[in-house]
């Protein structure tokens, strides 16, 4: 496994380094044995240092998580505990998953970062009526059942996903919502009609 560790303002020692990668290995060798790469960055805001983990278990699986603690050490622990705890109970479905794999090639779809509105420009000009884009880049749909997208957005602990619903092969969305629950968006106008 391919491991990259980096600090924000802060220098990571050899020390947590090695901590780090000890850890890693030891989980990731524990649930599956072909986990690709992992990237740690910490970092520290006032008083507390934050850990933000993310591995790269398979085919279009991206793990991640965060840890917050008074040390790096301690906050990266929190983060790992995270993960362990997401891969235990998904380990037989990333297994089969594995084993599997996609039947289907993704979809290439355009993914656009825009930029937040501002109530008031620092240099007195008015609002474009477009937003403006920050980035532009390509994503992949993935066709998966709606477990499958659940698993993914709690993996990746993403606020959204967009998939192709292996069902039917039309384009459906699941996102985290305020209270915690996951709400699935079905559109109708979106389904293969060849199927």
């Amino acid at each position: 496994m391919q491991l990259t560790v980096k600090g924000k303002h802060i220098d990571v020692g050899d020390a947590l380094r090695s901590h780090v990668e000890e850890s890693l290995q030891s989980t990731a060798t524990k649930y599956f044995n072909n986990a690709v790469d992992a990237s740690v960055v910490f970092s520290r805001e006032k008083h507390l240092f934050h850990a933000d983990l993310k591995v790269h278990v398979g085919k279009n699986i991206q793990m991640q998580t965060n840890g917050e603690a008074d040390g790096p050490y301690a906050a990266f622990d929190k983060a790992a505990d995270k993960m362990a705890k997401r891969l235990r109970r998904y380990k037989r479905r990333l297994i089969d998953h594995h084993k599997h794999g996609h039947a289907e090639p993704a979809i290439e779809a355009s993914a656009f970062v825009l930029q937040a509105e501002i109530d008031e420009r620092p240099d007195g000009q008015e609002e474009p009526d477009q937003p403006v884009v920050i980035a532009e880049m390509t994503e992949p749909v993935d066709t998966l059942t709606v477990s499958e997208a659940v698993m993914r957005l709690d993996l990746g602990e993403l606020p959204a996903l967009m998939f192709r619903n292996r069902a039917h092969g039309g384009l459906n969305m699941i996102y985290r919502r305020r209270d915690g629950n996951v709400g699935w968006v079905d559109p109708r106008g979106t389904r293969e009609t060849t199927r």
